[in-house]
């Protein structure tokens, strides 16, 4: 089959791979019909490198048609047409049962004190093959297989495998109270949909972002839109009578605007040899801290701050004097997809298409144009917002 694949820091290319193949009675096979790439993607891409190997498939926001089985799969049978969530969960343990899919302790990575594994995800998280390419095995796929219908098209259901349960729980944790306001930091595809969801929720929402196509997307949706600048701080306060928003997400993560310092040792460690870099981006490694400093300067006191963005560092240093003393509440963690899909179903399928799904989608390209498209979407070039493949 033909995959997208990790050659290097931001190089990436299709290649022929072997077909996946059950390995466990619980396994199933789908043919991919569209795989998107996720911001998540690019810091795979950019900065941890050093904890892929050369050849690794990537991808984790996959859906497709069922063509083959494991014979204890009980619940899908040849033609069901699925989407897969990038977390590969048992159901059943400690964790599952808590909704806290994404620490399940079937999958947990013990060995590098991860979590659940995921899809396409570094060998921090299972090293398991990813969805960008023609075909992929589904683990425990029972539990995690979502079957869908066959009259909408991909677009409406592509996205439960990610990014709009992970914007579902980014407004959850951020816990606006009633006609309260957010803030949405970052208007990538899942700053998109957490807008859109605490619009649909009631509440008044602020996002800020310097590309202005991405703007243009949010007002569509009701979404009140701030450019990123020095000032951004003091707008938002002036438009929260002075207090700051009631809640913020953090939707931009690790790779945000600014920190010229930690930007360079990002780079940095991404060309020094995989072992070397791997012992300094867990022991030292830094993120780029923008976008959450200035969630926490802006959320007002007793408020909330979200992060829906990825963090990696594990030397990030925090104001806590200034947390403790406005009373914040900070939430986070990997989404627990399976948790959300029934909260989300119903919404992807209204014919109203109230979270518009389908108003995402800005680069729709078969698969063998995913390099050039990494690079577009890093680059955010051509009014690139979300790219989708189509092996």
């Amino acid at each position: 089959m033909r995959a997208l694949t990790f050659q290097g820091t931001q190089n990436v290319s299709v290649e022929t791979v072997p077909d996946p193949r059950i390995e466990k009675p619980t396994d199933a096979i789908i043919k991919v019909t569209s795989t998107a790439i996720c911001g998540s993607d690019l810091h795979l891409y950019d900065v941890l490198g050093a904890f892929i190997n050369k050849g690794d498939i990537l991808g984790h926001e996959p859906m497709g048609v069922v063509v083959e089985v494991g014979s204890e799969v009980k619940n899908l049978v040849v033609g069901d047409r699925v989407v897969i969530p990038f977390v590969i969960a048992c159901g059943y343990c400690y964790m599952c049962q808590k909704g806290l899919h994404s620490q399940c302790e079937t999958t947990q990575n013990r060995d590098t004190e991860s979590g659940a594994s995921l899809y396409g995800y570094t060998e921090l998280y299972g090293a398991v093959p990813g969805g960008q390419a023609e075909f992929l095995r589904v683990q425990l796929a029972d539990f995690n297989a979502l079957k869908v219908g066959t009259e909408l098209p991909d677009e409406r259901y592509l996205f439960l495998s990610d990014i709009l349960p992970t914007a579902w729980q980014g407004v959850q944790y951020a816990n606006v109270p009633e006609g309260g306001t957010l803030a949405v930091l970052g208007l990538g595809p899942v700053g998109q949909f957490a807008s859109r969801i605490a619009k649909h929720l009631g509440y008044r929402v602020l996002a800020i972002d310097p590309v202005i196509e991405r703007r243009a997307m949010a007002e569509r949706h009701g979404v009140e839109t701030l450019d990123f600048s020095d000032d951004s701080l003091a707008q938002l306060r002036d438009l929260t009578d002075g207090r700051g928003p009631d809640s913020v997400v953090d939707a931009v993560g690790m790779e945000a605007h600014g920190n010229p310092g930690a930007a360079f040792a990002q780079k940095a460690a991404g060309l020094l040899p995989d072992a070397i870099a791997k012992k300094v981006m867990t022991t030292a490694g830094v993120d780029r801290l923008a976008a959450l400093h200035l969630a926490l300067d802006a959320v007002r006191r007793g408020g909330t701050v979200s992060l829906s963005g990825v963090y990696a560092g594990v030397g990030d240093p925090l104001p806590l004097k200034s947390m403790f003393d406005k009373g914040i509440t900070l939430r986070m963690g990997q989404c627990n997809v399976q948790k959300w899909r029934d909260d989300l179903v119903p919404l992807v399928e209204d014919p109203a298409d109230p979270l518009g799904t389908e108003d995402l989608t800005t680069h729709a390209v078969p698969l063998e144009q995913a390099p050039a498209m990494y690079k577009t979407f890093k680059e955010k070039e051509d009014g690139c917002i979300k790219v989708v493949l189509k092996p």
